[in-house]
């Protein structure tokens, strides 16, 4: 499949828990390269590319593959739900947003808003609270009722499209552009890798990293290259925290990563000639990297992350170009740390 037809694919599917499409996409594409791929106690999905190898690093390549969302609640009496966040979904978006609800079966559903007519200036200055809105899915309190339940989940509803200058943009590319680095580095350096190789994709990522840190202790790995996104540069955002989109992967320095694995990353990128960028943290990174780290005796970690735009929103925007060259950045660092066979 095609980096712009995979990111479409997985973008367009959705993926809170374990159950969602999205998993299911993964799972059965990374079986090409790991036919022993499963899901994990918590719905990570775990793909021993390579077998363990004697006396060879273990390198562990990570993406989450969770998505941010909602929990319904509770139905009211007119038939609306009232909803919880299921990780930091950006509030100002949601008046008006389409959703879908996985009850019985998908729902279509907007978030409820008044009309400007009825609202104050006070009113466009105020973010509401999740406890402020609610979704209209059209039905009655009883039908409703009959199809939707307390602990069902939601997700931002977008179609995926391809913008401009190959800039891509769905809902969910935070992280499933990271998923699709992965697959496309074992597309291009799983057979050649001379040492133990796993792909994880994690869940509960938005929730505190908690699918990463059972893998990473499940997988036991020596080494661990962490695939993620980060700020995407926009006119009103500040220039210091952020990549731009079409320059490469952002390569993080920070505390908790490895020097030596940081090291190699940016030795490779200037070898190979690869476009990177830097992302300098003076403390955690805030993505699966820091869970990852201290796993078990420790592992050397390093971190990758692909600049993009409108993060939780479903309008996340992300050049193919960055998901392509992460992928060859990544390749070339398992083959590097891990060694290739007949080289």
């Amino acid at each position: 499949m095609e980096l712009k037809e995979l990111l479409a694919s997985l973008g367009a599917a959705s993926c809170i828990t374990s159950a969602g499409k999205a998993s299911q996409l993964a799972l059965d594409a990374v079986r090409k390269f790991a036919p022993n791929a499963h899901r994990d106690r918590l719905g990570s999905i775990i793909a021993p590319v390579r077998e363990e190898k004697p006396n060879k690093p273990h390198i562990l390549l990570d993406a989450h593959i969770d998505e941010i969302g909602f929990v319904v609640t509770a139905i009211d009496e007119n038939g609306f739900l009232h909803v919880g966040k299921v990780g930091g979904t950006d509030m100002r978006i949601l008046l008006g947003h389409e959703v879908t609800v996985f009850g019985k079966k998908e729902l279509f559903g907007v978030f409820c808003c008044r009309p400007p007519h009825l609202s104050s200036s006070e009113d466009y200055k105020k973010v509401p609270s999740i406890d402020e809105l609610a979704i209209d899915i059209g039905f009655s309190h009883d039908d409703a009722c009959d199809l939707v339940s307390p602990g069902d989940y939601i997700t931002l509803r977008a179609t995926p499209a391809e913008l401009c200058g190959e800039t891509f943009c769905s809902k969910a590319l935070d992280n499933r552009s990271g998923v699709a680095a992965v697959l496309r580095c074992l597309e291009i350096c799983g057979e050649r890798a001379d040492c133990s190789l796993t792909a994880v994709f994690s869940l509960s990522e938005e929730l505190g990293l908690r699918g990463a840190a059972t893998a990473a202790f499940s997988v036991a790995p020596t080494h661990a290259l962490v695939v993620d996104v980060s700020y995407g540069m926009t006119p009103d955002a500040p220039r210091e925290k952020c990549g731009e989109m079409g320059k490469g992967p952002m390569i993080g320095i920070s505390p908790v990563l490895s020097r030596e694995v940081t090291a190699t990353l940016i030795s490779i990128a200037r070898a190979k000639s690869i476009p990177f960028q830097t992302e300098v943290m003076g403390g955690e990174t805030g993505t699966n990297a820091d869970a990852v780290s201290v796993s078990r005796v420790g592992v050397a970690t390093g971190l990758l992350s692909i600049p993009l735009r409108y993060m939780h929103t479903a309008v996340e925007c992300v050049k193919l170009e960055d998901v392509e060259k992460t992928a060859r950045l990544m390749a070339a660092a398992v083959l590097e740390i891990g060694g290739e066979r007949n080289a």
